[in-house]
């Protein structure tokens, strides 16, 4: 690839990562401080709020979590999953990350960091929550913000899609098994009917209507209307998520004033875990002979979450004042500077991945 023509990708890759994506962990900061600043003031409509249930399911988070996840979703073509075989190699090893190894080192991570070292600095009654949504967030592969990462790194886009689309149908059956072993093994009581109700709601109810929605759009305005809806409903998805995340700081507002020490140390497993499986990703995929627009993406997808459904199961399963739920959020607070720092780290060591690449 010419210099010129690297230059361009960049100046385009750039382009898809808008405000709000460049700048989640500042928006995420804010929320943190308004929700605790108006928990802390009005917290009667906080905790009126938290009290619009049905079947363990809050409806207005139930509403702003629909409106984070089916917009992401509507960028995946299920329809791509049939290339998945063009690239075997980096499908294989992050299928084999995201679902054989990052759930299960995070929570190794989870019990060693805040079950062990962190333990004396945290909440006692929260330990066994925080490792919760730990769980929670390292069985939630990433989905959207993937496509931003691919770009970055001038990514094999075909395979990026591919990719996710077989990762979000791998998610429909292997989430929900995954979170309940993992949680048996923490000995925290898995409420199935929660969780099952979670996974309907917030994984397979959201497929379904993205997938038929995405469809209609095209069968009656081709793919400029598809790019104009999601050009549309980008705000609209993040301005749901800072939303969701106000409502959640503004329940755990009076827990974070105890301890400001607990969202920092809880970034600390997060932090382990996506440098963790990153590299692993990486150095398979370079071990395997894949090609660097495959590796970066099948690295990337690999060390990235999906937390706008880590969130959501966190909410649904433990509630708003649980520690599982802020430990999610953390999740979300970190995700853009460590991807961002990933990507830089992928461009930086192309010409050494491709020297190592064994012959075919």
């Amino acid at each position: 690839m010419s210099g010129n023509r690297e230059g361009v990708s960049r100046k385009e890759s750039s382009a898809t990562m808008g405000l709000f994506e460049r700048w989640l962990s500042l928006w995420v900061g804010l929320c943190i401080v308004v929700g605790i600043g108006l928990g802390h003031v009005a917290p009667a409509p906080f905790q009126a709020i938290g009290g619009m249930e049905v079947a363990q399911v809050n409806l207005p988070v139930a509403v702003l979590i629909w409106l984070m996840i089916i917009p992401m979703l509507l960028k995946i073509d299920f329809r791509a999953l049939y290339r998945v075989k063009e690239h075997w190699r980096g499908v294989g090893v992050t299928l084999f990350i995201n679902w054989c190894v990052k759930p299960f080192s995070m929570a190794a991570l989870g019990w060693l960091f805040v079950d062990y070292l962190f333990k004396p600095w945290l909440p006692a009654d929260q330990i066994d929550s925080y490792i919760a949504g730990l769980i929670i967030l390292g069985a939630a592969p990433c989905t959207a913000m993937v496509f931003v990462w691919s770009n970055l790194t001038d990514g094999e886009p075909h395979f990026t899609l591919s990719q996710v689309a077989l990762n979000d149908l791998v998610m429909v059956f292997a989430f929900a098994p995954i979170v309940a072993l993992l949680l048996g093994l923490s000995a925290i009581t898995v409420p199935w009917e929660t969780l099952l109700l979670s996974v309907g709601l917030f994984i397979v109810v959201p497929v379904i209507v993205a997938h038929l929605w995405r469809i209609r759009i095209l069968v009656h305005g081709g793919q400029h209307a598809l790019d104009a809806t999601l050009k549309r409903l980008s705000p609209v998805s993040l301005l749901a998520l800072l939303t969701t995340l106000v409502l959640l700081f503004g329940f755990q507002g009076e827990q974070i004033l105890a301890q400001p020490l607990v969202i920092l140390l809880l970034a600390v497993p997060i932090l382990v875990q996506v440098y963790f499986t990153y590299g692993l990703a990486y150095l398979l995929n370079r071990r395997l002979g894949e090609v660097h627009c495959v590796a970066a993406p099948s690295a990337l997808i690999g060390a990235s979450n999906f937390f706008e459904l880590a969130v959501a199961t966190a909410i649904g399963l433990f509630g708003f004042a649980s520690g599982a739920a802020l430990a999610t959020v953390v999740g979300v607070l970190v995700e853009v500077p460590v991807m961002l720092s990933l990507v830089r780290i992928t461009l930086a060591t192309k010409e050494w991945y491709e020297r190592g690449i064994p012959s075919r």
